[in-house]
């Protein structure tokens, strides 16, 4: 049996969806014996019958709308396909899609992304703001292409390369009264504690820090974002602890305080050991590796500096 026509099928969706012969083939530019003919054709094929009339009027039978249901489809991915080639041709690289949590997606990735487009616009960037468990679940199921990682994951389906270190930082309310140079496990124990949802990985390092002091946290609200755990903290409904580099840009009624024991987060890159080398994937990952080249060139402002920066008079009045 020959394959498909596709000019077949277009004429019996075109013929359908204007309930008409004639239409059909103004729509096709094709004369309305041609139409007709090709229609005959996959009825044969086919051996049904596709199209009854009633009145002046085409209608599809049973089968004749299933298999227009079929042809839209196959004609959509036929459109897909020659569209793809033709970016190619015109210098499409391909598309890579990227996972990452909200933290690296704010702070880290918009320079990243910026030279990527400038540098390689044939690349199509898919973004996917998940935590991290999330993430090595969409790598696994090939929903993302590659994505930051907050460490430990332990998957051996999964190529992990680190990327970069950054502290953990305590953040205050400005009116909390008495507050100590460090907050220690015991201090923050005591506090109502904000925390992002439980699935995410910062969570589960807070809450292990916390666990030496063998007491469940009190935490009134769990928020989605470090945005929004720090609006939280200015308006004065707890502490919470959070990666530095979400402090940047922090208004000033917020008090900053190193942990002790220290505490930090490692982010990193993740990809599926199969996961083939495309040209747009290896490109994403050169430009996502610059992250850890460049790490020691992020530097932060040290908590207790920036707390002399913002409200010095507040340190010296808050110290024990």
């Amino acid at each position: 049996m020959r394959s498909l026509n596709l000019d077949q099928l277009r004429a019996l969706i075109a013929v359908v969806e204007t309930r008409s012969f004639s239409a059909a083939s103004r729509q096709l530019h094709l004369s309305q014996p041609a139409v007709s003919v090709q229609i005959r054709e996959l009825e044969r094929r086919f051996g049904v019958r596709l199209i009854e009339r009633l009145g002046k009027q085409a209608h599809a039978t049973p089968p004749g709308r299933d298999l227009v249901d079929a042809a839209t489809r196959i004609i959509r991915e036929v459109d897909n396909a020659e569209s793809t080639m033709r970016r190619y041709r015109e210098g499409w690289i391909g598309r890579v899609r990227i996972g990452t949590a909200n933290t690296a997606l704010t702070y880290l990735l918009p320079p990243v992304l910026r030279r990527l487009s400038v540098e390689h616009p044939g690349i199509d960037l898919h973004i996917r703001n998940l935590p991290t468990r999330e993430n090595v679940e969409a790598l696994q199921q090939n929903e993302v292409d590659i994505a930051i990682v907050t460490l430990p994951v332990d998957r051996a389906q999964l190529k992990i390369t680190p990327l970069l270190t950054e502290r953990m930082i305590a953040i205050l309310p400005a009116s909390l009264r008495n507050i100590p140079d460090v907050v220690t496990p015991e201090y923050a124990v005591e506090q109502p504690l904000l925390m992002e949802h439980t699935r995410a990985a910062v969570y589960a390092l807070v809450a292990q820090w916390i666990s030496v002091t063998g007491k469940q946290p009190r935490v009134p609200m769990h928020l989605g974002t470090i945005e929004a755990l720090c609006s939280a903290v200015s308006a004065n409904l707890g502490m919470t602890i959070i990666p530095e580099m979400g402090l940047s840009g922090r208004e000033s009624e917020i008090v900053v305080r190193p942990l002790d024991p220290p505490l930090a987060r490692t982010l990193a890159l993740a990809e599926h050991i199969s996961k083939p080398d495309e040209p747009a994937l290896a490109l994403v990952r050169q430009a996502l590796l610059t992250l850890r080249d460049t790490a020691g060139d992020r530097k932060a402002v040290a908590p207790s500096k920036v707390l002399e920066q913002r409200q010095p008079d507040q340190r010296n009045r808050r110290r024990h």
